[in-house]
């Protein structure tokens, strides 16, 4: 078979095909914009040479599914949005589709956002279908997800929880024996307040050692996010934190007692989680901001008192106070 095509492809050359065959290789053709396109599931090489010459991607769709026939592979092509360039020859079209080179749509969740966020980010991309819920505090794991234009929001939102399940499930068996946490849902917990406060990579670990010390000691963690997050499920508070509710028993204020909140502030990233597994051997009991992004820490309350007020400090040369 694969002779009499190779023979009849020569014949074309001989009597007049260059002009019929041009369009294959992109022989004389004028770049162009590119165009994207959508390949239903189960979609006939039919339906794909409609959807090219509405797409004004090939000028016949019956010259091009001859073409196809005669030169092209017969494998099936995969369903899925593909972005092709006029010019580069309709062969070139065909080989993406049947070897799925789809359009990569990505979704980014960054580090240590809550979950209200999450879904909103999901609702307000418009190439997916559907609603997506508020998933639970925690469940979601940070990261840069692929979807397809047309996807319903639920699965991408399901593919996100898989990833934390999965990750929770392959750090929690290494975790050292010098970790405060007794459970994977204390660990989501505690890592997702070491996330809020800190976004510096290297302090993660040591602001895990500080609240694992806290936490040995029954101090109390005294961490603002959890003052923060009943009131607004974690978007940002936009102003002071009132006296009121420092006083709040909310079951997250973790300046009303010791011991963790009853559940997560934030959707933690991986190097959170493994940070409050093996957290940093130290000696401090308390951290402050040292103004460059970063924090200070200290092992005694005096000395913790001159951090405090060197902040302070910068904070009124900015005019912030």
């Amino acid at each position: 078979m694969r002779r009499t095509v190779t023979a009849f492809v020569g014949l074309l050359l001989v009597v007049g095909g260059p002009l019929l065959v041009a369009p294959w290789y992109g022989w004389g053709a004028t770049p162009g914009a590119p165009v994207t396109i959508t390949v239903a599931k189960g979609a006939s090489l039919t339906g794909v040479a409609n959807d090219l010459e509405e797409a004004r991607l090939v000028d016949s769709q019956r010259h091009f599914r001859l073409l196809a026939r005669l030169l092209g592979s017969d494998r099936p092509v995969q369903a899925g949005s593909y972005t092709l360039e006029p010019g580069v020859g309709w062969r070139r079209y065909l080989e993406a589709m049947q070897q799925g080179r789809v359009t990569r749509y990505t979704l980014t969740i960054p580090e240590g956002l809550p979950s209200v966020v999450i879904a909103d980010k999901l609702n307000a991309e418009p190439r997916l279908i559907g609603r997506a819920r508020v998933p639970d505090e925690g469940s979601v794991l940070p990261d840069t997800y692929d979807f397809q234009p047309g996807e319903p929001r639920g699965r991408v939102l399901r593919r996100m929880q898989a990833a934390m399940t999965k990750t929770l499930a392959e750090l929690w068996p290494k975790r050292s024996k010098t970790t405060v946490v007794k459970t994977p849902e204390e660990a989501i917990i505690l890592a997702s307040i070491v996330e809020k406060e800190t976004g510096k990579p290297s302090e993660r670990r040591k602001v895990a050692g500080v609240y694992s010390n806290r936490l040995r000691q029954g101090i109390k963690l005294d961490a603002d996010p959890t003052v923060i997050y009943p009131v607004t499920k974690g978007r940002p508070l936009g102003r002071r934190i009132l006296r009121s509710e420092l006083n709040a028993d909310t079951g997250y204020n973790t300046y009303l007692k010791p011991g963790l909140p009853k559940g997560p502030i934030a959707n933690p990233g991986r190097a959170s989680i493994a940070a409050v597994l093996d957290p940093e051997p130290t000696d401090a009991l308390y951290f402050v901001a040292d103004g460059s992004g970063g924090h200070v820490f200290a092992a005694t309350l005096p000395e913790h008192n001159a951090n405090v007020a060197k902040w302070f400090a910068i904070r009124r040369q900015r005019g912030e106070m």
